[in-house]
C-alpha cells in the first residue's frame, strides 16, 4: 500500500498533526510512504520537495499536478494494490485503486471564487471522492456533507474522529501570569471562522477593559486588516491582540493560561483546538453547528454562532461564573481523555485492510 505525503510540510496544521501521528499506526499494513523526507522506520519512495503549501498557491498547484500525471506512473512501477491519501487528492480516470481521507468541505460550502484552487474544489473534488473505492472522514458533520454536496452513498463513508497530543497538551501546574486575563482564539483568520462576530462579542463585554483577546494563528493580507479595522472602529484595538502564528511548543502555555477557549466558527470538518484545549482544562465556547457538538459533547458552552449576542453572554459567563468554569474544567479533560491517535490508527487499518 502507498501512502501519500506529497503535502507535508514543517508547520503543524492540523492535516499535517493528523498525517504524522497515523502513518505510525499503518505499520501493520507494511505501506511504502511516498515522501520528500527520510522517515526512519519506513520504506520510502523519495518525491520532489516543491509540492507543500510552504510553496504556496505554486505548491499546490504542483503537487495537483504530480497526483494526475506521475503519481500513477508510481503506483504501476510498485505494483501497489491501493493509495492511501490522507487529504482528497488522487489520480482520476486512472486505474489506481484508492481510499482518501476527506477533512471538510468548507471549499465548497464557502468557496472563495478569487482561490486559484477554487476550480479544482468545484469540479475536480466531487471527482475525487465518486471514484474512490471508499472515503474516511473526521465526522458525522462531514460525512453528511459528502452525501449532500457530493451526491455520495453512506455506504461508502466511515467517520473517524481525530486526537490530540496527550503528551503535549495538559494542565500545566505553573504559568506564566503577565497583564490582563485573556479569551483566546486559536486558528486561520478565514471569514467563516467568524473573528468578525467574535470581536463584536468581545467589545460589547460590560468590562471588556479589564481583558484581552489574543487570536492566535497565522494573519492573512487578504482578511486580517480588515479585523484589525473593526477592532479600531469598536475602540478595543488595545485589547484584541493578533499573535501571528504560534509555535507548536508554546501552545499549551497559552491555552492553560486562557480564561476560555473561544471558537465561534461558522462551519468546521472536526476542530482539533477544542481537544487540544479541553485536554489542558481549559473551558471551551464553541458553535452549535456542524461537527463542533460532535467534539466536545456535553463539555462547553454551545452558542449560535451567528448571533453576537450569544458569543458575548457565554463569554460573560465565564467571567462571572467561576463554578461553571470549574465544572466545564472537569468535563473537558474528561471528555479529551476519550479520544487518541491509537483509536484513531486502528479504525483507519480496520478499513484500509479491506481494500489491500
Amino acid at each position: 500500500m502507498l501512502v501519500n505525503l506529497s503535502f507535508l510540510f514543517s508547520k503543524p496544521t492540523g492535516i499535517v498533526n493528523y498525517t504524522r501521528n497515523l502513518y505510525p499506526h499503518l505499520k501493520p499494513l507494511a505501506p511504502i510512504l511516498l515522501s520528500a523526507e527520510e522517515i526512519p522506520g519506513y520504506e520510502c519512495y523519495p518525491i520532489p520537495r516543491n509540492l507543500t503549501p510552504e510553496h504556496g498557491t505554486r505548491g499546490h498547484i504542483l503537487r495537483l499536478l504530480w497526483t494526475q500525471f506521475r503519481l500513477p506512473s508510481i503506483y504501476r512501477q510498485l505494483r501497489s494494490r491501493l493509495l492511501f491519501s490522507p487529504v482528497p487528492e488522487a489520480p482520476l480516470y486512472s486505474r489506481c485503486r484508492f481510499v482518501v481521507m476527506v477533512h471538510d468541505l468548507i471549499p465548497l460550502r464557502f468557496p472563495n471564487r478569487q482561490s486559484r484552487l477554487n476550480y479544482y474544489h468545484r469540479y475536480a473534488l466531487p471527482e475525487v471522492v465518486s471514484q474512490s473505492r471508499y472515503i474516511i472522514c473526521n465526522s458525522v458533520a462531514t460525512a453528511n456533507d459528502l452525501i449532500d454536496f457530493c451526491g455520495i452513498s453512506a455506504s461508502k463513508i466511515t467517520p473517524i474522529p481525530l486526537a490530540y497530543d496527550r503528551q503535549h497538551f495538559h494542565p500545566l501546574e505553573l504559568i506564566p501570569r503577565r497583564g490582563r486575563p485573556y479569551f483566546l482564539y486559536l486558528g486561520r483568520q478565514d471569514p467563516y471562522k467568524n473573528i468578525e462576530r467574535l470581536i463584536q462579542a468581545f467589545a460589547s463585554l460590560p468590562d471588556y477593559k479589564e481583558y484581552e483577546l489574543w487570536l492566535a494563528g497565522p494573519t492573512d493580507n487578504r482578511y486580517t486588516p480588515r479585523w484589525q479595522e473593526l477592532a479600531r472602529e469598536l475602540d478595543v484595538r488595545d485589547e484584541v491582540k493578533f499573535m501571528e502564528y504560534v509555535p507548536y511548543e508554546k501552545l499549551p502555555i497559552l491555552l492553560n493560561g486562557a480564561i476560555s477557549l473561544v471558537f465561534p466558527s461558522l462551519w468546521e470538518g472536526f476542530g482539533i483546538p477544542l481537544l487540544e484545549a479541553m485536554a489542558c482544562g481549559t473551558p471551551v465556547i464553541t458553535s452549535n453547528i456542524s461537527s463542533l457538538p460532535e467534539v466536545t459533547g456535553e463539555a462547553a458552552l454551545l452558542v449560535d454562532p451567528y448571533k453576537v449576542e450569544e458569543i458575548a453572554i457565554a463569554m460573560n459567563t465565564m467571567v462571572t461564573d467561576l463554578a461553571l468554569r470549574e465544572n466545564l474544567r472537569e468535563l473537558g479533560l474528561l471528555r479529551a481523555s476519550e479520544f487518541s491517535w491509537a483509536k484513531t490508527g486502528e479504525k483507519t487499518v480496520e478499513v484500509l485492510q479491506q481494500f489491500v
